[in-house]
């Protein structure tokens, strides 16, 4: 690295408490532990769930079995209208509905739509590409407006981060190529793994020390076992073309960061409709760090906006 990176001040300073807990890498860590760790760094890190009036848990058939939802709204009743899919994080081996429960509270209430959550299969217990199958099939279930959803859905939005960011830009080539009952009509890929990062240079300059190591990158990778000639697990071998009205969101300090930026690249090159977000000076999964780094909720409140401000441009 030739020259240092900026770093904000309450993110170095958060960065500096990590450093001193001097804890095991998740690669040295079982299964149970790696995915326990994940629970407390989001619970320590992440802002207190806002109250909604509506958080409910749900379920949906599924490719192997029901897939358990959660519904999150700020209103008990609404008009027809878009319900956003959130995908979580978490390498598609560790996170659940409650990892991110805190931040689907903030994203149904600042945007002030319906969010679903689903909780996905995961490696390595389920492979690739299970997670992408529940989410594709959570997500026809939702755009066919289900009783038990009780909204009326007129689009979709999809948002996720991290490994949620690439289910995020799967689910939109899928639903491009097989449409469900109504369209994507907005995808928003927060920090996503889109092409593959390793040799990347922002691998090579933040592969420790950045929240995300690499070596945790590899420990994820070899447990998913994501085909690499697939668009579904790598989604830069898409067809991007046909790609939704889209928010792609990156980070500076992130060891990925690289990745999202070849995917801006193919949505230029393809001369879809996005808008690029990079947060300067934070690190990977920066939207659930919102305690320890204040700074980062305005990060997020840049994101709610450029989605609203597409939606408003498609309306």
């Amino acid at each position: 690295m030739t020259d240092t990176p900026f770093i904000r001040p309450d993110m170095k300073a958060f960065l500096d408490a990590l450093a001193a807990v001097d804890g095991p890498a998740i690669a040295d860590m079982t299964l149970a532990e790696a995915r326990a760790s994940y629970v407390a760094l989001h619970g320590m890190a992440d802002r207190p769930a806002r109250a909604l009036p509506v958080i409910r848990d749900l379920s949906c058939a599924g490719p192997d079995g029901d897939i358990p939802l959660r519904l999150y709204d700020a209103r008990e009743t609404r008009g027809a209208g878009p319900v956003i899919m959130f995908y979580h994080g978490g390498g598609f081996v560790i996170g659940d509905l409650e990892t991110h429960h805190n931040l689907c509270t903030e994203i149904a209430a600042l945007m002030d739509l319906p969010v679903v959550a689903v909780d996905y299969r995961l490696a390595p217990e389920h492979p690739f590409p299970a997670a992408i199958d529940d989410c594709e099939a959570a997500t026809r279930w939702v755009a066919g407006s289900p009783d038990d959803l009780g909204r009326e859905v007129t689009g979709i939005v999809t948002i996720g981060d991290s490994a949620g960011g690439t289910a995020t830009i799967a689910i939109g080539q899928v639903l491009a190529a097989n449409r469900a009952a109504v369209p994507v009509v907005l995808q928003v890929p927060i920090f996503p793994l889109a092409s593959n990062a390793m040799g990347s240079q922002s691998l090579d300059e933040f592969s420790d020390g950045f929240v995300l190591t690499k070596g945790a990158i590899e420990f994820f990778d070899q447990a998913y076992g994501a085909d690499r000639h697939d668009p579904r697990g790598f989604p830069i071998l898409g067809d991007h073309a046909s790609a939704p009205p889209t928010v792609v969101v990156t980070a500076s300090l992130d060891p990925i960061r690289d990745s999202g930026r070849d995917y801006a690249k193919a949505l230029t090159d393809a001369g879809a409709d996005f808008t690029f977000l990079e947060m300067d000076g934070v690190t990977h999964s920066f939207t659930n760090l919102r305690q320890a780094v204040p700074s980062t909720q305005g990060d997020l409140e840049r994101v709610v906006a450029a989605m609203k401000a597409t939606l408003e441009r498609g309306a």
